[in-house]
């Protein structure tokens, strides 16, 4: 099992932080598998509210799926209490936003698409159901009367212990 991190690095303009809507959120990813290099060509999601039990042990997969090429058998589980925002304080910098628990495969692309809240500065209202699938999102925010956006999103997979 390999514990991999995803992380991103955005520029936000007047929200000071950004996170998932909930266990239905669906976090799109393509996979290579660990066995014999294959990368999946169709993007696959991962939601914590979309479970399989495990075929061996008490655990729980929240994506199975067989090697086109090999044929392996592949799993992977989210981390439930991995899973945090993306605040403005440390924009600058890559933050681990959720890890994966990995079992033959390894995630290598990541899409942000939609299901993200965003919240803004200040009191400023809360933006829910973000679409990112553009690689950035805008509007404006009339509690604060000022626009508010997040853009230049870049994600990046970190192996942690």
């Amino acid at each position: 099992m390999v514990k991999i991190a995803l992380q991103i690095k955005a520029t936000m303009e007047n929200v000071e932080e950004l996170k998932t809507s909930g266990p239905e959120f669906r976090w799109y990813l393509k996979f290579t598998c660990n066995n014999c290099g294959e990368v999946s060509e169709k993007w696959n999601y991962v939601s914590l509210s979309k479970s399989t039990p495990a075929q061996r042990g008490n655990a729980v997969n929240h994506f199975a799926s067989k090697c086109k090429l090999c044929s392996r058998e592949n799993s992977m589980t989210i981390l439930e209490d991995s899973i945090k925002s993306f605040v403005a304080n440390d924009q600058s910098k890559f933050q681990t936003i959720v890890i994966f628990d990995c079992r033959g495969l390894e995630p290598c692309d990541f899409s942000a698409r939609e299901g993200w809240i965003a919240k803004i500065v200040n009191d400023g209202k809360e933006f829910t159901d973000v679409d990112l699938s553009e690689g950035e999102w805008a509007d404006y925010c009339d509690k604060i009367k000022e626009p508010v956006g997040i853009y230049e999103i870049e994600h990046r997979f970190e192996r942690v212990k």
